[in-house]
């Protein structure tokens, strides 16, 4: 049966998210076991490393929330179905999903959903348009916060025939890993940040939005630096305000509140995040609500660095406090320095242990190939 399984994953844009590399990874692990592959998504900056001669790549207006757009990508997705005889249809984000819920449910095939979120919402319309993502056969939880969301919230549309289970999204440990990288691509991005002095560097990555704890981050470094009594290192906010110009403009100005202009970079993008995180000595994960499973703390352990991350959502299930990083009490600046200034005074033997305690930690739990096999398992198991 295996050998027959085609598989269709719908998604709004291939970018570097989360869901994006998952589905990306999926994609490609699928032909490796004999498996017919399809993403259908609007576009992305991921789609340019898609092999083609692997996967069938169709682009759809599957970003857009217009119920017009999603009655004609429903339509469209139905032919497609039929013409390539596609069983499965993986859907990892809302507004698609309502297209590949209506086309399975005319041509009869099993539909998939991946709940990547809390999709938070205030009011019954908003609920009802995110209760697609549990009107599956399989409903896949990326972490058991989310797991437990979906209970919690969404009881009543749970039944015997949907299966919910939890796989944890998985990273490329070969690609996080401290050995990849050489000393010379390190100058050159220390020479790009405009890094050149001997200090300890403090990253935060993320895109820049409010709940990503930035000016959490800002407060938390003052606090430290007032404590220590001097800049005794960089702060490196890499992410793009994605069109926040107000919040970026508000974050600039906070840094020139606390006179930590030349200690506080802000880098836009960095291609190489493994990289990034090579050259960072701690990596910070400020979230003032709850990741659905924090991509961050897992791709840091995998580099053998000192993750602090906020105690809520996904941290709390891939950080193991103590051993291999630190929680911090969420949206609390004073807890973040306090573990900050922890974790400057730590000796090195202590810092390579809790290095190697978090690598170890992400290739048993969190390996994007057990990912993909649980998947693929899944899939199997569906169509058996």
């Amino acid at each position: 049966m295996s050998s027959n399984l085609k598989v269709l994953q719908v998604i709004p844009k291939l970018g570097y998210g989360g869901a994006e590399t998952g589905c990306y990874d999926i994609a490609h692990y699928l032909p490796e076991n004999n498996c017919k592959s399809f993403i259908i998504t609007s576009g992305g900056d991921l789609t340019k490393y898609v092999d083609k001669k692997k996967v069938k790549l169709i682009k759809l207006p599957v970003h857009s929330k217009n119920p017009l757009l999603i009655l004609f990508n429903a339509i469209a997705l139905i032919v497609i179905i039929l013409l390539n005889n596609i069983q499965i249809v993986h859907a990892r984000s809302r507004a698609p999903a309502w297209s590949c819920l209506f086309a399975t449910k005319m041509t009869k095939r099993k539909f998939v959903t991946t709940f990547h979120g809390t999709y938070n919402f205030d009011n019954k319309m908003k609920k009802f348009y995110n209760s697609v993502m549990v009107r599956s056969d399989l409903i896949i939880a990326g972490s058991n916060f989310i797991f437990s969301h979906i209970k919690e919230n969404y009881s009543k549309l749970l039944n015997d025939k949907k299966k919910l289970l939890v796989i944890f999204r998985g990273i490329n440990v070969d690609y996080f890993d401290l050995s990849t990288k050489i000393e010379s691509e390190e100058n050159k991005l220390l020479k790009k940040w405009e890094i050149n002095e001997n200090k300890k560097i403090i990253l935060m990555p993320g895109r820049l939005t409010s709940w990503k704890g930035q000016e959490l981050f800002l407060e938390a470094i003052n606090l430290v630096n007032i404590q220590l009594g001097y800049e005794a290192f960089y702060a490196v906010i890499l992410g793009n305000d994605q069109g926040r110009d107000l919040y970026k403009k508000k974050l600039v100005r906070l840094t020139e509140q606390f006179r930590m202009t030349k200690q506080v970079k802000f880098i836009d993008i960095c291609k190489d995040m493994a990289l990034a995180y090579k050259v960072s000595d701690i990596i910070v994960s400020a979230s003032t609500e709850p990741e659905a499973f924090g991509r961050v703390s897992v791709e840091a352990q995998s580099m053998q660095k000192i993750i602090i991350a906020s105690n809520l959502g996904g941290s709390n299930e891939t950080v193991i406090d103590e051993k291999t990083g630190y929680l911090f009490t969420s949206g609390d600046a004073k807890s973040l320095s306090e573990k900050i200034l922890k974790v400057l005074n730590l000796d090195e033997i202590t810092i390579k242990s809790l290095g190697i305690e978090g690598r170890k930690n992400v290739v048993n739990k969190f390996n994007v190939e057990k990912m993909c096999f649980s998947t693929y398992s899944e899939y199997k198991k569906l169509i058996n």
